[in-house]
């Protein structure tokens, strides 16, 4: 079978996924048989949750189109500032919900969202075909450094950090998935993600350090680890740390 080819142009932050020789270029794909686009895309390094409209020849298509030789395919990343006609982007049906599922190296990231209040699935131990199950069934977003991971065809909703620092990685999701007004902080363990329940300070005495027994007296428990929460000088760190990040 003789190979077709098809010319792809990608934009904005999806340059980020290509060789420097692509960046900012037309593509010219040669492909055999009937590929979707959806693999097409990914096969040039592009993993599709990273996408929000694909045009082909100037019309909107999904991504179960089958590619025709001579398309041409342009392919747009999420853009806040670009305003697209209604049915164009993929989130407007199925926007991505605001509860996180992180690949094994971030934890401190997963700690962070917790601390601002969002759900955050997040285990030292986690497979990469154990996350794409647990984001599809409990219908979490990805969040990862690895691309291979996001490119599992399950994950419907997926964001690649391109900074290796936490407070940025951080930065890039608030701003990613618009969570500045959703920040709900200091109601989740941050070690189980289990909202913490206020108890009783007589429940606790005994598993306080002395300076903490006499100057406090509002107790949070976690009842998953039992791990107990006050308002002391960490508390005040954190607080510093959740207007930091709204001002972000």
């Amino acid at each position: 079978m003789n190979p077709q080819a098809a010319t792809f142009r990608f934009y904005g932050a999806l340059n980020d996924f290509l060789h420097k020789r692509q960046k900012g270029h037309a593509i010219n794909y040669s492909f055999k048989g009937s590929p979707a686009i959806k693999d097409a895309i990914e096969a040039i390094g592009v993993p599709h949750p990273e996408v929000d409209v694909v045009l082909v020849n100037q019309s909107k298509v999904l991504f179960s189109y089958t590619l025709q030789a001579g398309d041409v395919v342009e392919i747009f990343p999420v853009q806040a500032e670009r305003e697209w006609p209604t049915g164009y982007v993929s989130e407007e049906q199925n926007p991505p919900p605001h509860r996180f599922v992180l690949d094994v190296h971030l934890g401190t990231l997963a700690k962070s969202l917790r601390m601002l209040g969002f759900d955050t699935f997040y285990k030292t131990d986690l497979s990469d075909s154990e996350i794409a199950r647990i984001a599809a069934e409990e219908k979490r977003v990805v969040l990862t450094r690895d691309v291979g991971l996001l490119k599992q065809k399950s994950i419907r909703w997926g964001y690649w950090l391109r900074s290796q620092h936490t407070e940025e990685q951080l930065e890039e999701v608030v701003q990613r998935y618009k969570l500045q007004h959703s920040f709900n902080p200091l109601v989740l363990c941050l070690v189980c993600n289990v909202r913490v329940e206020e108890v009783p300070k007589q429940e606790v005495l005994e598993e306080l350090p002395p300076k903490t027994r006499l100057y406090f007296n509002e107790f949070y428990r976690c009842p998953s680890c039992c791990r107990v929460y006050w308002k002391g000088s960490h508390y005040e760190r954190m607080q510093l740390f959740v207007a930091k990040v709204q001002r972000m």
